[in-house]
């Protein structure tokens, strides 16, 4: 491909009437990539020819590696295409261009990065994660650590942001973070009190006189509804960071993998007396809930499980209203793109305008939680697969995505290696299979960034069982 400079973002005229320079350097990038436009509900297609999305000054530029597929992509595109938009919302890649304006100092050329962005957007069609470049806020990416693969990044980048609308600025939980800087004082206080104010307190439940006694030392219980979906074991490992005592759903087979992600207890949601279990063994107390499932069936269970005091349910979708039986119970939902503080363009409910604190507590969670994404062994990425050949396969992961192909793996990854040099690049995918695959079927995968030769060379695509409402597509993925 032919290098040039790349093309100039908005800028303001000289006072003598000139126009302003550009902000950024020049570097030696393609006129064009290749990206999976939306061409129709259920249609996208692998084009070449597509132009690279312009940075703004605040925004950094990446060389997109691997990316994920999730129910949100398909929704999305089925319900709600922005014809000529670029798709997909999660990727990893390496830094290329860094605005003027992005604070982060550790950003900087060939940083490995991993983060979430809203694609198949009519608000900015040229960028989407199913692409080569992507442009992403330098406040609201995260770094990738060398114990972390590209895979495993671009595995944890919308449930990070997820979990931390749903549970942490929604409901103002103490944040893990937080909790973990101060776990030596063993105490975690309520943030809400703010430093300082000598009137500090613990986090505690709703209470009224009726029922048990919610003391200083009383467990503090939340619910995650599909604990084994990756958004779910996310959530599970954020509240035990924080000292809730996370309790989830999940099938019996994934029992020991929720207890891995911090579930004190886990529940079968296919039994007939899984809400009253959970309601028995919470004290009657549960008031905080996670639905990452959020279909009428799992939030009834929800509903049911819950205190007789109330409290707090958030689904990752519109709640369904014949399904809000209870008026002690609040229940909300999460729109995670209002984290990058635009407005979002939609069809109701999920239209929005710019939410300015929105964008404030998502710059401090990616700050604060990096620590935790730094830090081996603190932050367990979700299971996954790896499979073959290129962008096509996400095509095909969607087609049997739709068809509820992925109950028995949460997770399948295709590797799109050797996109740089590999004869056909990105048009050579085919299929996302729930087995290791390389583009020639003798080499070995790359298994970790460090292991690699040349880490240009790696580009592979995820297919989690993110929670978004399963419901839609007729399938579970825990």
């Amino acid at each position: 491909m032919n290098s040039v400079v790349t093309s100039i973002t908005k800028t303001d005229a000289d006072v003598d009437g000139s126009h302003a320079r550009d902000w950024r350097k020049m570097h030696a990038l393609p006129n064009t990539q290749l990206a999976l436009k939306v061409l129709g509900p259920k249609q996208i297609k692998l084009t070449e020819g597509c132009p690279l999305p312009i940075a703004e000054k605040d925004e950094i530029l990446v060389h997109v590696k691997c990316v994920a597929v999730n129910p949100v992509d398909a929704k999305t595109l089925d319900m709600a295409p922005n014809v000529g938009s670029t798709a997909g919302c999660e990727f990893a890649g390496d830094v290329v261009r860094v605005g003027p304006s992005v604070k982060n100092q550790r950003l900087k050329e060939g940083v490995a990065v991993f983060g979430v962005i809203r694609g198949n957007s009519c608000d900015r069609p040229e960028n989407g994660a199913w692409s080569e470049y992507v442009a992403v806020a330098g406040d609201l990416v995260y770094l990738l650590p060398p114990h972390l693969t590209y895979q495993e990044g671009a595995s944890m980048g919308a449930a990070l942001a997820t979990v931390g609308m749903a549970l942490f600025f929604s409901w103002d939980l103490p944040r893990p973070y937080e909790v973990s800087e101060a776990q030596s004082n063993s105490n975690y206080y309520d943030r809400r009190s703010g430093p300082g104010s000598g009137d500090q307190k613990k986090l505690t439940a709703p209470q009224d006189d009726r029922g048990p006694a919610r003391g200083p030392g009383a467990k503090q219980y939340v619910l995650v509804y599909g604990g084994s979906t990756t958004c779910g074991a996310m959530a599970l490992q954020m509240l035990r960071i924080s000292g809730l005592v996370p309790v989830c759903t999940s099938s019996p087979k994934n029992f020991g993998l929720v207890k891995s992600f911090g579930a004190e207890e886990a529940f079968d949601y296919h039994s007939h007396s899984c809400a009253d279990d959970i309601r028995r063994y919470t004290n009657n107390s549960l008031a905080y809930v996670l639905d990452c499932i959020t279909s009428l069936e799992s939030m009834r269970i929800c509903y049911a499980a819950m205190g007789h005091i109330g409290g707090q349910y958030m689904g990752l979708d519109p709640v369904p209203l014949r399904a809000h039986t209870r008026r002690e119970i609040k229940p909300d939902y999460v729109l995670v793109y209002t984290m990058f503080g635009q407005k979002v363009t939609a069809p109701r409910p999920f239209g929005r305008p710019a939410r300015a604190k929105d964008r404030a507590f998502g710059e401090i969670w990616t700050k604060g939680t990096q620590a935790l994404v730094d830090t081996p062994g603190k932050l367990l990425p979700h299971p996954h697969d790896q499979g073959s050949k290129g962008l096509h396969g996400v095509i095909d992961g969607l087609d049997r995505m739709r068809k509820g192909q992925f109950s028995n793996h949460p997770e399948d990854l295709i590797n799109l290696a050797f996109l740089a040099h590999a004869p056909n690049g990105l048009v050579g995918v085919s299929s996302a299979l729930a087995i290791m695959y390389t583009p020639d079927d003798q080499q070995s995968p790359v298994s970790a960034r460090e292991t690699s030769t040349d880490r240009s060379d790696c580009i592979s695509t995820l297919l989690p069982g993110f929670a978004f409402p399963l419901s839609y597509f007729q399938i579970m993925t825990y």
